[in-house]
């Protein structure tokens, strides 16, 4: 039971590094084909449907098309904290809370960083926060998301289909 907790554990951290990565092939890899991604705002009874996404294609098109690019000298890392896991045989399911950092590095000044210059230069910035809910399917042997459940603690806009 320890280890399938694990395990699920790492598809949520294999997850948060390829949308950090805007790696939409190895963020569809895993779902399982048919999988369903729901994002919403707000929590509970209040929660307001911004968008599902039906399939791997649909997934890995999101985060690698749609997903605004980095700008040079910026990341965005995600953390996730207090994951609470739950195993039945095959079937499983994770909650866990999310934050959304935004990374910018300063530029390097053409001469080098002046003398008086210490630690870290750019800023973090926290974006984005919520929950993670998903549940998963073990097949072959590995976990893969079957459904997954976004809810952002923020409003969120989308860009329009084709653009």
């Amino acid at each position: 039971m320890s280890r399938d907790i694990d395990d699920v554990r790492e598809v949520q951290a294999r997850y948060v590094r390829a949308v950090d990565s805007r790696d939409g092939a190895a963020v569809a890899r895993l779902f399982v084909p048919d999988a369903k991604v729901q994002i919403f705002y707000g929590h509970g009874g209040r929660a307001e449907l911004l968008g599902e996404l039906l399939g791997r294609d649909a997934i890995a098109h999101a985060v690698g098309a749609m997903m605004e690019p980095h700008p040079e000298g910026g990341w965005s890392h995600h953390t996730t904290h207090d994951s609470i896991v739950t195993v039945d045989g095959d079937r499983a399911t994770l909650d866990v809370q999310f934050v959304v950092f935004s990374v910018r590095a300063k530029a390097r000044p053409r001469d080098g960083w002046p003398r008086e210059a210490r630690g870290a230069q750019g800023t973090i910035t926290p974006i984005e926060s919520g929950y993670y809910r998903s549940t998963l399917a073990r097949t072959d042997g590995r976990w893969l998301i079957v459904n997954y459940r976004i809810d952002h603690s923020l409003p969120m806009a989308f860009p329009a289909e084709g653009t």
